[in-house]
């Protein structure tokens, strides 16, 4: 405006001038003033520009409302003074404001409906994978309010102490076990109530199975019969041994983090949130992020961020979204066209992901969940859970689990085992044959590492994804571990009364080269893609993010998700996901981290045994 003050004076002062000189002066003066119109127009259009600017303006842009972006929507508003703007690819997670209306989201017995259906899932695939027989492997992510919570399985696992304690050798110096498990803490409120490791004020509402079921109760005696202890809180103390899981539902509904941290927030002035939203670029001011552009109804638009911009679209597209706005590996970079905003070459690498196979028995007794798949039968169901939120569809089911140790010597447990009275198919995508039951297992520290790249400068591109799996011969000796110690298990006195002939490896396979070939041609993704954007210290090359979850190399950009982790944890990956989103979140307001010192940990009486 100031600028338009100093036109209006000098056209005071030129018109002066003009009566006192004459018409000698006329073109001269008229060319003057034509001059100062466009000027005061170029000004006027800057200055409309940057008011434009401004009231597209926010403190804070953070892309993707999943695990991670949902809790710090949530936490950076408890501020009133500061301002979020929140921007999800996905559709709301509610229709017309109902849960109900949205069941194949909320009803905890409904997860595999989203799990292969687009419309809440990015649908994913890998490459043709060498090491299992070229199969292309599917991994759905969500693209919802709430992200992955929304499609997960709903089981809450922390993972082991020791996975923290590894991280904070690796670089993510802060991380470690004390410095995190404030944050577990923080987060939940659990139903059996607080203690030394427990939560019980946070908005992360979980319950822990309680099932009359009998296959359950014979899964777990047969674990004790098999020689392994029972753990009481395997997100406690002891994780070792067999128990009861801990879930995110609540209230018979999936307790996802857009219930347990946008809804409640959704009210607030200061946040803004926009769905169906894609974001295709940051925008940088050299190497200071400014802002991200983004696409909504076909048209392309801009955002911009005063003080951060933060990413928090997962393990795929936080990566994608760097390499797409100049930040990666400079050769992949140029090879596409894109201009390079800092080379760091450890973007999209390191990719690690949990694989796990079925091992399956046919059940003589018809107590499984075959007959609650019957048409009929889920209409019963689904109008019970629609009416009250209780019944069948107000479990996932896997209540029942546990970490052991694949052999002497490891000195925590590395096999993680999920029991479901139910036989499942393709991820969910064929309707099961026959009364069945199962265990979901597999190794929780691969040693294979695998990367994602970008396919095209599109963002609607899926990247390319290679997991690398079963690239190691310590991969393929743990995954035969598994089958044999399920297979021991599941042959103990608990199930005689229960165990028909075993559908899957089936009896037929008995070698370790048989064994291998089964896992080849049946091991599937567990869900729990990361470590893309890892974090660690500015020596460290492969390094994206440091210890406060800021980018290297540039300015005002952060990266908090699952991506950011230096290693997989020993377990399910949302309640992680959901403490670094909330240790992040103090981080960025500059308050000093939570910390719990001597808080104990199990570890077995001697590693000279396997149990």
């Amino acid at each position: 405006m100031i600028y338009l003050m100093k036109g209006v004076k000098c056209c005071s002062s030129v018109n002066q001038m003009h009566k006192a000189t004459g018409t000698l002066f006329k073109a001269h003066i008229l060319k003057n003033i034509l001059g100062i119109n466009e000027q005061q127009f170029k000004i006027s259009r800057t200055s409309s520009q940057l008011s434009s600017e401004k009231a597209n303006s926010y403190n804070y842009v953070i892309v993707g409302a999943g695990s991670a972006g949902c809790v710090l929507a949530n936490r950076l508003t408890e501020d009133p003074l500061s301002t979020v703007l929140l921007l999800e690819a996905g559709p709301k997670d509610t229709f017309l404001g109902s849960k109900r209306l949205m069941w194949k989201i909320h009803m905890p017995a409904a997860l595999t409906y989203n799990l292969c259906d687009e419309k809440y899932n990015w649908y994913y695939h890998t490459t043709s994978q060498k090491h299992m027989d070229n199969r292309i492997m599917y991994w759905p992510r969500g693209r919802v309010w709430g992200g992955s919570s929304s499609l997960n399985a709903m089981v809450y696992i922390r993972g082991h102490a020791e996975d923290y304690n590894r991280w904070s050798r690796e670089g993510a110096i802060g991380w470690d076990y004390e410095h995190c498990l404030p944050y577990f803490k923080k987060a939940q409120t659990h139903e059996l109530g607080p203690d030394q490791y427990r939560g019980g004020n946070g908005p992360l509402y979980v319950s822990r199975g309680k099932t009359n079921h009998p296959l359950h109760h014979a899964f777990l005696e047969a674990t004790q019969q098999a020689g392994y202890p029972f753990t009481d809180d395997m997100n406690g103390y002891q994780q070792e041994g067999f128990g009861w899981m801990d879930m995110t539902v609540h209230q018979g509904q999936r307790w996802s983090t857009a219930s347990a941290y946008l809804h409640p927030a959704i009210s607030r002035p200061n946040l803004s949130v926009a769905e169906k939203t894609l974001v295709t670029k940051i925008l940088f001011q050299g190497t200071k992020s400014i802002g991200v552009e983004y696409v909504k109804n076909g048209q392309r638009k801009k955002a911009f961020a005063s003080k951060e911009v933060i990413l928090s679209g997962g393990a795929i597209n936080s990566p994608q979204l760097l390499m797409l706005s100049g930040i990666g590996n400079a050769d992949d970079l140029k090879k596409l066209g894109i201009p390079v905003v800092c080379h760091l070459p450890g973007v999209g690498q390191n990719l690690q992901d949990h694989l796990e196979v079925y091992v399956q028995r046919k059940c003589t007794k018809p107590i499984t969940l075959y007959n609650a798949q019957k048409p009929v039968n889920m209409v019963k169901i689904g109008l019970e859970w629609l009416w009250k939120f209780t019944g069948e569809g107000a479990t996932a089911h896997l209540e029942s689990g546990g970490f052991i140790r694949s052999e002497p010597g490891v000195p925590h447990p590395d096999i993680q085992f999920h029991f479901l009275p139910s036989q499942v198919i393709d991820h969910g995508r064929v309707a099961s044959t026959m009364e069945a039951y199962q265990v979901h297992v597999g190794p929780m520290r691969s040693t294979s590492v695998g990367w994602l790249k970008l396919k095209s400068t599109d963002p609607n591109d899926h990247p390319i994804i290679e997991p690398n799996y079963m690239s190691t011969e310590r991969d393929i000796w743990e995954f035969r571990q598994c089958v044999k110690l399920t297979r021991e298990i599941f042959a103990q006195k608990a199930f005689e009364k229960f165990c028909g002939p075993e559908i899957q490896p089936g009896n037929h396979v008995q070698s370790d080269k048989e064994i291998d070939a089964f896992i080849r041609q049946k091991a599937d993704s567990a869900y729990h893609p990361s470590c893309t954007c890892k974090m660690g210290q500015l020596s460290d090359s492969t390094a994206v993010v440091d210890p406060q979850t800021k980018v290297i190399g540039v300015e005002n950009l952060r990266v908090v998700d699952a991506s950011i982790m230096p290693s997989v944890v020993s377990g399910n990956l949302n309640a992680p996901t959901i403490m670094i989103a909330e240790k992040a979140a103090d981080i960025i307001k500059g308050l000093p981290s939570l910390q719990e010192k001597n808080v104990p940990v199990y570890k077995p009486k001697t590693l000279e045994t396997q149990r």
